[in-house]
């Protein structure tokens, strides 16, 4: 499978969590409920990369790698925390559009920190996607 089909799957996936989590926070704290979520993927990450990744790939990340993912994960479980309450206060909806923005804020700091390069069709995709969210936001 190439990185569509992937991220195709991802995007599935998300919109199945953010269905799932809606109703699971309904009558639970949302830092309890991203913290039950958080332990279930835990597993489920060590599992998989017990099952598939082969011993001679068990090797100790550098230093720099070990830095920036941790601070990834850090990102991962404030972004799930802004999540978890969302979801607590507001339509699954409106909260997931919201969420989206991370696609826009993802390119322009990919662009600002990483050179990467955005062609116009890539820009006027990102235009859509900030306008999409407003118009899913804005009541």
């Amino acid at each position: 499978m190439n990185w569509f089909c992937w991220a195709l799957g991802s995007a599935g996936f998300a919109a199945l969590t953010a269905l799932l989590a809606k109703v699971g926070v309904e009558d639970v704290n949302p830092n309890l409920a991203m913290a039950v979520r958080t332990s279930v993927a835990l597993f489920f990450s060590w599992a998989l990369a017990w099952a598939t990744v082969p011993a001679s790939d068990w090797i100790a990340p550098s230093s720099r790698s070990t830095l920036f993912l941790v601070l990834s994960g850090s990102a991962t479980g404030l972004s799930w925390m802004c999540y978890f309450h969302a979801l607590r206060l507001g339509p699954v909806a409106r909260v997931a559009a919201v969420d989206k923005l991370s696609v826009a804020l993802a390119a322009i700091l990919a662009v600002a920190f990483l050179g990467e390069k955005l062609d116009a069709r890539s820009v006027a995709g990102l235009v859509l996607i900030v306008g999409g969210a407003a118009l899913m936001a804005w009541k």
